[in-house]
C-alpha cells in the first residue's frame, strides 16, 4: 500500500489537483454531453427537412391516384429513391415486394423497429450499419386503403451518415481534454505558488521556533499584512519576548544563586580551616576522655569532616557552574593513578584493581582521581564487597568500571543517580556524604568529552566510565 503523503504542501497541491480534475471533468463531460445533444439535434432537424421537402416536391402518378387502385410500378420507386437520394445518402424505398435502390444499403440495414414505426409519420434511428455511424429517416410515402392488408404502403428509408458529426465531436473531445490538462497543469503551479505562499511564513515560524530551542532568545519575525498567519507571527513574536524576558530572570536569578553558593562555601572554608585544627586537637584527646565526652568528641568530628567535603564539593560544583574549570592534560599511568587514589584515602585493602601496568592515557590527573575516589567512595559507602576497579584500553579511549556486589540501586533511581543531592532511598537522607559525588564525577568526564553510565548488577551495581583519546 502505497503511503499517503503527509507534508502540508503536497497536500495542499493534492487537493489543489484533485479540484481542478474534478471541475475540469465535469465541465468537459457537461460540453460534451451539450455539444453532442445539439450536434444530434441539428442533424435530425436537418434530415427531417431535406425528407420533407424532397416528399413534398415529388411528382408522379401515384399522388394522383385514389388509394388502392393502381399499384406503383419500379420505375415510380426509382423516382422516389432518385429524388430523396443525394452525397452520401443511401435511399431504399419499398412497396410490397418491390424494392428500388440508391446507394449501397440494403433493407437488412433496416432495424426491425424503423421498419415497423414507419408508419403514417416520419421516424428516425442512430445505428452502426457497417463500421459507421448513420441516422436513419424513416418515412411512409403511400399507404393502400381499399382491399389491401393493414401493412401495405410505400415507405422510403434515406441513410444519412453522421461521419462529419462524428469528426466535430472527436474534434471536440480532443479539444476539451487538451483544454482540461492545461486547466490542470494551471491549478498544479497556482497549488504549488499558493502552498509556497503559504507555508513560507510557516517555515519561517519553525525556524525561529528551532533558533529559539538553541538559546536564540533574540529571534523575531517581520510581520506582513493582516491575516491569520501575520496575527500567528505576531503572537508569535510576542511569547518569544515574554520567553526572552522570563528566561533572562531565571539566568539572573540562577547566577545569583550560584554566586551564593559560591561566596558562602567559600566563606565557610575559614572557620573550617580553625574547626578542623582544634577537631585534630580534640582526636587526639579524645581517647583519654571519659565516654560520653569522647562520643560527643567523634561525633562532632565527624559532621566537621562531613561539612569538609560538603564545601569542597560545593566549591568544585560552583567552578563547573562557572565554567571556569579547566582540564590539565597529561600522560597518566592508569593503574599507578588508580592505586594511588586508593592509598591516599586508605582503601587499598578494601578494592581489588585490575589494571594493566603499561596501560597510560592522556588525562588530568587529579580531575581522573576524583572519578575514581567518587566511585569508590559510593561503593564502599553503600554497596557490598567486593569492590572492584577495571582499567583497560578500547579502539578509540579508556574505559574505567568500578562495581560493588551490594543490594544495588532501585530501578526507578538510576536515571537520577547523578542528579546533585540525589540520595537514593528516603532512609539515606542522613546517610555519609554530600549526594554531589556522582554529580562531580560525571562533570569531571564530560570534561574530557567522555561518557559515564550507570547499570544494575546481580547483585550490584556498576559504573562504566570512558574517556577518550585527546
Amino acid at each position: 500500500m502505497i503511503p499517503l503523503p503527509t507534508g502540508l504542501r503536497a497536500r495542499l497541491v493534492i487537493t489543489f489537483t484533485l479540484v481542478a480534475v474534478a471541475a475540469s471533468f465535469l465541465v468537459a463531460t457537461i460540453g460534451y454531453e451539450l455539444a453532442k445533444e445539439a450536434l444530434v439535434t441539428r442533424a435530425e432537424t436537418t434530415a427531417l427537412d431535406l425528407v420533407n421537402r424532397e416528399l413534398s416536391s415529388i411528382s408522379f402518378p401515384i399522388g394522383k391516384l385514389r388509394p388502392g387502385e393502381v399499384a406503383p410500378t419500379a420505375k415510380e420507386l426509382d423516382s422516389v429513391a432518385h429524388a430523396l437520394g443525394g452525397p452520401g445518402r443511401s435511399v431504399l424505398v419499398e412497396y410490397r415486394s418491390l424494392i428500388a435502390a440508391d446507394g449501397v444499403m440494403s433493407m437488412s440495414d433496416v432495424p426491425n423497429e424503423l421498419h415497423g414505426r414507419a408508419k403514417q409519420s416520419i421516424v428516425t434511428q442512430r445505428k452502426i450499419v457497417r463500421n459507421a455511424l448513420y441516422l436513419i429517416v424513416g418515412a411512409e410515402v403511400y399507404r393502400d386503403t381499399v382491399g389491401v392488408p393493414e401493412a401495405t404502403g410505400l415507405r422510403a428509408f434515406v441513410f444519412f451518415p453522421l461521419t462529419d458529426d462524428e469528426r466535430q465531436l472527436a474534434t471536440l473531445r480532443t479539444t476539451l481534454a487538451q483544454t482540461g490538462a492545461v486547466i490542470v497543469l494551471l491549478a498544479l503551479v497556482v497549488a504549488l505558488l499558493s502552498a509556497r505562499q503559504v507555508l513560507l511564513p510557516v517555515r519561517r515560524l519553525s525556524a525561529a521556533a528551532e533558533a529559539l530551542g538553541q538559546g536564540r532568545l533574540d529571534t523575531r519575525l517581520p510581520v506582513h499584512g493582516q491575516d491569520e498567519l501575520a496575527g500567528l507571527t505576531a503572537r508569535f513574536n510576542d511569547a518569544a519576548a515574554a520567553l526572552e524576558l522570563s528566561v533572562s530572570e531565571l539566568r539572573s536569578l540562577e547566577a545569583m544563586s550560584r554566586r551564593f553558593v559560591a561566596d558562602v562555601s567559600h566563606e565557610l572554608r575559614t572557620p573550617l580551616t580553625a574547626m578542623t585544627a582544634v577537631a585534630d586537637m580534640l582526636s587526639d584527646e579524645a581517647d583519654h576522655l571519659p565516654e560520653a565526652p569522647a562520643q560527643a568528641v567523634r561525633l562532632v568530628l565527624r559532621e566537621i569532616e562531613r561539612l569538609r567535603e560538603l564545601v569542597e564539593h560545593l566549591i568544585e560544583i560552583s567552578r563547573f557552574d562557572a565554567g571556569t574549570a579547566t582540564l590539565n592534560l597529561e600522560p597518566v599511568n592508569v593503574a599507578d593513578s588508580i592505586e594511588d587514589c586508593l592509598d591516599v584515602r586508605g582503601w587499598r585493602e578494601k578494592v581489588e584493581v585490575h589494571a594493566s601496568q603499561g596501560l597510560t592515557a592522556n588525562l588530568d590527573p587529579s580531575r581522573f582521581d576524583v572519578i575514581v575516589a567518587n566511585l569508590v567512595g559510593n561503593a564502599l559507602k553503600h554497596g557490598e564487597p567486593p569492590v572492584t576497579v577495571s582499567a583497560r584500553a578500547t579502539e578509540n579511549g579508556l574505559e574505567v568500571k568500578v562495581r560493588d556486589h551490594g543490594k544495588g540501586i532501585p530501578r526507578e533511581a538510576l536515571a537520577h543517580v547523578f542528579d546533585r543531592f540525589f540520595k537514593a532511598g528516603a532512609g539515606r537522607a542522613r546517610s555519609q556524604g554530600s549526594g554531589l559525588g556522582l554529580a562531580i564525577a560525571r562533570a569531571n568526564v564530560l570534561l574530557h568529552g567522555g561518557t559515564i553510565s550507570v547499570r544494575a548488577q546481580h547483585p550490584g551495581t556498576l559504573f562504566t566510565v570512558w574517556l577518550p583519546h585527546s
